[in-house]
């Protein structure tokens, strides 16, 4: 059977994986497209070692997600609420492996989010609050009331008054923090451990339960994107920063070996793109270098594939690393040497345990399943979707290492028909990942596979700016936007046009998103070989882009090392807006109007530079949608995007299907 549009629905994603405390049981989520009710349905799965079958469904409301092991036998999950007239609030439920319905265990006053047991009836939590409200996790049922009534009367105003003000796929985020709390389910009460305008980023708890360490950024008006690292007695409530001098950026933190480590950034080198490095404290509370193995900790990009933070500490620190174009679980002991768990898979998107180690990955052209690892040998535990697999075309996806220009290597692939024909010609498309810092590889792409079966030839590559080879092969920033990239991705065009001479060279397309689309506008500036080009959630300009999305006052900045102010030129000649009147190639544009990442302005600005140059063009603006939509929007809107590209290049590139 043909990859069809709508495959991606029928394709189960696998995420949120955590074992239990013996180490002995995993439970994930798993995640499937529901097209009737343009809908995803999620129930949390368990694999228990002693029990026959070992890998059992748990829930079957369609809403179980991101389990808890209280215990050995029993799971808690979050079912948030949001009742007309009231506030947010989290209902956890408890749920025994031995058999029952779930029943609610405790209802935490806000938005909730990481959970971890504590023993003895206590927990520590992240929730989010709105400031502008007060504590609300003190609050009488009469003031819960009343703020409540207030929030909805002001529900038709937005005020901002501090960066970011919004975030892509959370919405408007001013005045709102993620706080650390402390509850005891014994008094149904919460301590609130983190300062009032402190945004907790993550924590982790230590071997003895006693202590926490929790790290996030600090600010009033202007988050600085430097964080700062906190340890919490958990019996006295007592706090100590690690003072990291306003310089570093941190991306984890856990107990590891009697200390603390951690993975962070000052950016000094490469910017807000720089990988972090390994830090440790010592007792006297300073910290310093562990080892900077230059780790890329992005994940391989795919459309049907989620993963899900998988740093683990305790006597070893386990890590999922992007190296090239795969996904390893590494493991890094108290000296600081660092072997592969799992490298033999193509992506690991996420791993948790020791022995059994439980993983999830994408073998090559195959999607997610969970895995064991137990006494060095390795098991497929589950079968989620194998009878895709089984019933459907998979093309092949063909790798190659090739030389650019300046005599770097760089990797790329190809995706045939399966009816491939030697003596035919075909047209194809190029398509470009985001980032740039991200990396393709040779997991299952629904999109791809699905071009493939239309009769196109799929190829893309890792340029320079990709993850995976370090910080200088990812360095493009600067003066190099544009032109490192630009020509990588030109040349590799070139090699694959000389390795498959059965691509009609007047018939090639090319897309890409975020980054992708940044290209996408770039290209059609530079160069009349496509025959059309759709750009997806795109960067046109790059003076708009800095000052109206969520990370442009400093990712974009940095990114092109410059400002408005001190070198507006420098901008300009990096925004593709810039080049909007030499295009002369077909244009389509897809872009959300809730993607705070890439704000739609700039799609429109590049949409109306070409429609005023004469150029055709169309945009398709998906309302209610943001930056994720080609991975998590709504299924028929993810279907619409898909159907608008094809029908797009199927148009400019004569492609007739059957």
């Amino acid at each position: 059977m043909k990859i069809g549009i709508e495959d991606f629905a029928q394709i189960r994603k696998l995420t949120e994986l955590t074992v239990s405390p013996s180490g002995a049981k995993a439970a994930l989520t798993v995640i499937e497209g529901d097209m009737k009710n343009n809908a995803y349905n999620s129930d949390i799965y368990v694999f228990d070692t002693a029990r026959t079958p070992s890998l059992f469904r748990l829930t079957a409301s369609g809403k179980g997600k991101s389990a808890v092991f209280e215990d050995e036998d029993t799971v808690l999950f979050p079912s948030p609420v949001s009742e007309e007239g009231s506030l947010p609030k989290t209902v956890y439920k408890k749920i025994s492996l031995t058999g029952g319905e779930a029943a609610e265990h405790f209802t935490l006053p806000f938005p909730a989010s990481q959970l971890k047991p504590l023993g003895s009836g206590r927990y520590l939590v992240s929730g989010l609050r709105d400031l502008t409200l007060g504590e609300t996790a003190g609050f009488s049922e009469e003031e819960m009331k009343a703020a409540a009534q207030k929030a909805a009367e002001e529900k038709d105003y937005e005020v901002f008054d501090e960066l970011p003000f919004w975030f892509n796929g959370r919405g408007v985020i001013n005045k709102k923090r993620n706080g650390l709390y402390l509850y005891d389910k014994n008094s149904d009460s919460c301590t609130l451990l983190s300062d009032q305008y402190f945004d907790l980023h993550g924590f982790d708890v230590n071997e003895d339960r006693d202590e926490a360490v929790f790290w996030g950024s600090e600010f009033v008006s202007l988050n600085t994107q430097k964080s700062k690292l906190f340890t919490v007695s958990l019996s006295t409530l007592e706090k100590n920063e690690i003072d990291l001098h306003a310089e570093y950026r941190v991306d984890f933190a856990v107990y590891f070996a009697g200390r603390i480590l951690f993975a962070a950034t000052d950016g000094k080198k490469y910017g807000t793109s720089q990988n972090p490095a390994f830090f440790i404290t010592d007792p006297d509370g300073t910290f310093r270098l562990f080892r900077d193995i230059d780790p890329s900790l992005h994940p391989v990009g795919s459309d049907i594939a989620a993963g899900s933070p998988s740093v683990s500490g305790g006597k070893t620190l386990r890590f999922v690393q992007n190296i090239g174009y795969g996904s390893v679980y590494r493991e890094m002991d108290a000296d600081g040497t660092i072997k592969d768990l799992i490298g033999e898979m193509t992506t690991v998107t996420a791993a948790a345990g020791t022995d059994p180690l439980f993983f999830t990955a994408m073998e090559k052209d195959r999607p997610q399943e969970l895995y064991m690892k137990k006494d060095g040998a390795v098991t497929k535990i589950s079968a989620f979707n194998e009878e895709y697999v089984r019933t459907h075309a998979i093309a092949d996806t063909e790798h190659f290492v090739f030389n650019d220009r300046d005599g770097i290597e760089l990797d790329g692939w190809i995706i045939r028909p399966l009816d491939f024909d030697p003596e035919q010609t075909y047209p194809a498309i190029l398509d470009v990942h985001g980032g740039p810092q991200a990396a393709y590889g040779e997991g299952f792409f629904h999109e791809m596979q699905y071009w493939a079966s239309c009769g196109y030839i799929v190829f893309f590559c890792n340029p320079r700016g990709s993850s995976g080879k370090g910080g200088d092969f990812a360095d493009i920033y600067g003066d190099w936007y544009g032109v490192r990239d630009y020509n990588d991705i030109m040349d590799f065009m070139d090699e694959v046009l000389k390795r498959v001479p059965q691509i009609d060279a007047k018939r090639v397309a090319m897309t890409g998103g975020s980054y992708g689309g940044f290209m996408a506008n770039w290209i059609i500036g530079h160069t009349d070989r496509f025959a059309a080009v759709a750009s997806q959630r795109s960067i046109s300009n790059y003076l708009s882009k800095c000052l109206t999305t969520d990370i442009g006052y400093y990712h974009n900045l940095s990114a092109i090392q410059a400002d408005p102010w001190t070198n507006m030129q420098k901008m300009w000649a990096h925004s593709p807006l810039a080049y909007a009147d030499r295009a002369k190639t077909p244009t389509l544009f897809i872009q959300s109007d809730e993607d705070y990442r890439c704000w739609m302005g700039d799609a429109v600005q590049m949409l109306q530079a070409l429609l005023m140059h004469g150029v055709p063009a169309r945009m398709c603006l998906f309302h209610g949608e943001n930056h994720e939509l080609s991975r998590s929007g709504k299924p028929k809107h993810r279907v619409r995007r898909l159907r608008e590209i094809t029908d797009w290049f199927d148009q400019y590139l004569d492609n007739r299907r059957d």
